[in-house]
C-alpha cells in the first residue's frame, strides 16, 4: 500500500483534473445549447430554398441544370467526400467513429478525393497517403454561413470543372443527446426524385415543407435554379457543420461527465486507502511507544 504522502499527491492531483473537466463538460453544454440555436433560427431559410426548389420541379417539368444527376451514365465516376471531424479531442469516440467511416467510404474508392475539416481529421489524414486536398483548411468551431459558402464554392466550382462527379459529406448526425450517428449524405449531383421527395417528409416540428402555387419564376425556371442551386448547397453544408459541432458538443459533454465521475469514484477510493494508511501509521506509533515504555522497566 502506498504511504500517506502518495496518497496526498494523488489526491491533490485527481482533484485538479476533475476541476478541469468539470469545467470542460459546462462549456460543453453551454456550446451545445447555443449551436441548437443556431440550427433553429437558419432552418426555416434553408427549407424555403428547398420548397422553392421543389415547387419548380412540380410545375415546370423536367428543368436541365449542370448540378443534377446527367453524368450517371459514366462508366468511372471521380468521387469526394467532404469529411467533418472535430477541431480537438476529449470528445469521447466523435473523432474515431467518423474517421472510421470515412477510412471504409476510401476503401470502396481508393482515389477519391477528400476534403477534411477539422484538425484531428487532417491530421490523421495526412499521414495515411490519401488523396487530401492541400488547400482545404476549416476549422469547426463555431460554424458560420459564411464559412459554409466558402467551401460550398470550393466544391461547386471543381464539379463544374470535372474534378469530381459525385461528392457527398461525411459528418455525425445527432439522433439525440446520447445517441450520435456518423452519416453519409450524398451532395452532388443533384437528384430530381430526393428533391421531390422532400416535399412529402414531415419536418421537425411535425409539418410538412409548403410551396405556394401562385409563384411564377422569371425569366425562367432555370435562371432561378443558378441562383438557388448554389444556396441550397450552401445550406446543405452549413447545416452539416452545425449539426456535427452540435454533435462534437454533445459527446465531449458526455466524456467530460463520464470522467468527472470516475474522478469521483478515484478520490473515493483514494480517501479510504488514506484512512487505513493513516491508521496503520497510528497503530504503529502506539505500539512503539508501548514497547518502548515496556523496555524501560
Amino acid at each position: 500500500m502506498a504511504n500517506m504522502r502518495e496518497i496526498k499527491l494523488r489526491v491533490k492531483s485527481i482533484k485538479e483534473i476533475r476541476q478541469i473537466t468539470k469545467a470542460m463538460k459546462l462549456i460543453a453544454a453551454a456550446k451545445l445549447k447555443k449551436a441548437r440555436q443556431q440550427l433553429e433560427q437558419t432552418r426555416p431559410y434553408f427549407d424555403r430554398v428547398k420548397a422553392t426548389m421543389a415547387d419548380i420541379l412540380q410545375h415546370s417539368g423536367d428543368v436541365e441544370n449542370r448540378f443534377f444527376d446527367i453524368k450517371s451514365e459514366k462508366i468511372e465516376v471521380k468521387k469526394a467526400y467532404i469529411v467533418i471531424t472535430g477541431d480537438k479531442g476529449l470528445a469521447g469516440g466523435y473523432n474515431h467513429n467518423i474517421i472510421k467511416l470515412a477510412e471504409s467510404c476510401v476503401r470502396q474508392t481508393p482515389d477519391a478525393r477528400l476534403f477534411i475539416a477539422g484538425h484531428m481529421g487532417a491530421a490523421y489524414f495526412s499521414k495515411t497517403g490519401c488523396n487530401i486536398s492541400p488547400d482545404f483548411d476549416y476549422a469547426v468551431q463555431d460554424p458560420t454561413v459564411y464559412r459554409a459558402r466558402e467551401i460550398a464554392e470550393i466544391i461547386l466550382d471543381g464539379f463544374e470543372r470535372g474534378e469530381f462527379d459525385d461528392v457527398s459529406i461525411i459528418y455525425t448526425k445527432m439522433i439525440s443527446t446520447i445517441k450520435l450517428e456518423p452519416t453519409v449524405m450524398k451532395l452532388l449531383p443533384l437528384e430530381l426524385k430526393a428533391i421531390a421527395a422532400d416535399l412529402k417528409k414531415p419536418g421537425d416540428n411535425g409539418s410538412q415543407i409548403k410551396i405556394d402555387d401562385s409563384l411564377s419564376y422569371e425569366p425562367s425556371p432555370e435562371a432561378v435554379f443558378d441562383v438557388l442551386i448554389p444556396k441550397y448547397v450552401k445550406g446543405i453544408i452549413y447545416g452539416a457543420l452545425v449539426e456535427a459541432f452540435t454533435s462534437e458538443q454533445s459527446s465531449r459533454m458526455s466524456a467530460m461527465d463520464n470522467a468527472t465521475s470516475n474522478a469521483d469514484d478515484m478520490l473515493q477510493r483514494l480517501n479510504l486507502y488514506y484512512n487505513r494508511a493513516r491508521q496503520a501509521a497510528i497503530t504503529q506509533e502506539i505500539s512503539e511507544i508501548v514497547g518502548g515504555a515496556a523496555a524501560l522497566k
